[in-house]
């Protein structure tokens, strides 16, 4: 039964899911829009992000800092949570677009890795990397990810 498991996850990576020019641009906007909105009083980075799902939904969310620094949530998971909330848990990430308002590179942190994984286990993400901006796999970013399911 591991042995199943184990191909059954390889198969999940194998199949790459395509993003269109178009879809990843109106991505990037939709962040880049909510982005505006994020609450950062204490770094002034402002971070927004766009998910698309399997159901062809847009979903966005930004940062949300707190003066316990440790309660802040990212744009990432701020998108992906307002998914859950309004259209239930069976949420499938196609992909995710991360922008910021310095332009500096920024790709999902660790925490946003493991949850985009857990509902996009194949995700292209878009965001700004060093030469400019990157696109990747969700494997790619977190190579070792885990779902329990």
């Amino acid at each position: 039964m591991a042995h199943h498991a184990i191909l059954s996850e390889f198969s999940l990576v194998m199949q790459t899911i395509k993003v269109s020019t178009a879809t990843r641009e109106r991505l990037l906007r939709a962040a880049r829009k909510v982005m505006k909105n994020a609450y950062a009083p204490f770094s002034n980075f402002r971070v927004g992000a766009a998910i698309l799902t399997s159901k062809g939904q847009v979903f966005v969310g930004c940062n949300v800092e707190n003066s316990s620094y440790g309660m802040t949530n990212c744009a990432e998971r701020t998108a992906i949570f307002s998914a859950i909330a309004k259209s239930g848990p069976e949420l499938e990430i196609r992909a995710v677009a991360v922008t910021n308002d310095h332009g500096v590179p920024c790709s999902p942190c660790g925490a946003c890795r493991q949850v985009i994984y857990e509902f996009g286990p194949r995700a292209i993400v878009f965001y700004e990397g060093k030469k400019g901006p990157k696109q990747s796999l969700i494997t790619d970013l977190l190579p070792e990810g885990f779902r329990l399911k």
